[in-house]
C-alpha cells in the first residue's frame, strides 16, 4: 500500500490526518504480516513518507502501536461492554465464553498485547506510557462493573485479576497459536508435538471458567 509523498503538515487537521494514516498503515501492515514482523521503515513507505518525516509524528515505531493497542482496548471494551450490560446474570461459563471468544474475535489486539509488556511500553516516553494506561483503565474499570454485576460475590480486585487473566493469556496464547507455516507443519506432523497446537479460544475459556469457579467458591 503506497500513496503520493506527503507534503509536511501545516495545521492541526492536517496533522491528525497524517496520525491517522501513519496508524492505518502500521494496522494494515501488522494485520498482513504480524507487529513482530512490521518496521518503521515499512511504516514510512506504505503512507509514502520517509522515515525522518514520520519521526515528526511519532516518537518511535513503538508508540505507534502502543497507539493501536489503546484502540484495541476501546474497541474491545465498546463490543464487549453492550453483551455483558444486555444480561440479568451470567454464569462463570458463560462469562468466560464471552471474554474468550470476543478477543479471539480479535487477532491483532491480541497479538498487541503479546508485545505491549515486552517492548512497546519500553521504547516510548514516560508520558506516553502514562497516557497509555489511563486510557485502558478506564475500560477495565468498566468492565470490572460489569463482571461484579453479574457476579456479586467478586471483589473489585478480582474482576480486575480476571481481566488481567483474560487479556494476558490470549496474548500469550496467540503467540503460541501462529508459530508460521513452517513450525506448525513440523507440529502437525509429529503426533508427539501435537500438544504445541494450541486452541486459542476453548483454552481460554477453561481457564477463565476455572478462576471464575474458584473465586465464587472462596466467595
Amino acid at each position: 500500500m503506497t500513496t503520493a509523498p506527503f507534503e509536511r503538515a501545516r495545521s492541526a487537521d492536517a496533522k491528525l490526518a497524517r496520525e491517522e494514516a501513519i496508524l492505518a498503515a502500521a494496522r494494515a501492515e501488522a494485520e498482513r504480516r504480524g507487529t513482530r514482523e512490521v518496521t518503521l521503515t515499512d511504516i514510512a513507505d506504505a503512507v509514502g513518507m520517509h522515515k525522518s518525516g514520520l519521526l515528526r509524528y511519532f516518537e518511535t515505531r513503538e508508540q505507534i502501536f502502543l497507539r493501536l493497542t489503546a484502540e484495541e482496548w476501546r474497541s474491545w471494551a465498546g463490543w464487549l461492554l453492550p453483551l455483558l450490560s444486555s444480561w440479568r446474570t451470567a454464569s462463570p461459563l458463560r462469562l468466560a465464553s464471552a471474554l474468550s471468544d470476543t478477543l479471539v474475535a480479535r487477532p491483532l489486539f491480541c497479538d498487541l498485547l503479546a508485545h505491549t509488556p515486552l517492548n512497546l511500553e519500553r521504547n516510548v516516553s514516560v508520558e506516553t506510557v502514562r497516557d497509555f494506561k489511563l486510557d485502558v483503565h478506564v475500560h477495565v474499570e468498566a468492565i470490572a462493573g460489569e463482571l461484579r454485576r453479574l457476579r456479586p460475590g467478586l471483589t473489585e480486585l478480582q474482576a480486575i485479576d480476571v481481566i488481567a487473566t483474560a487479556t494476558s493469556m490470549a496474548g500469550a496464547q496467540w503467540q503460541m497459536a501462529t508459530p508460521g507455516p513452517e513450525l506448525e507443519a513440523v507440529y502437525r506432523s509429529d503426533p508427539r508435538l501435537r500438544h504445541a497446537i494450541v486452541e486459542v479460544g476453548p483454552r481460554l475459556t477453561r481457564v477463565l471458567t476455572a478462576l471464575l469457579a474458584g473465586m465464587d467458591a472462596d466467595a
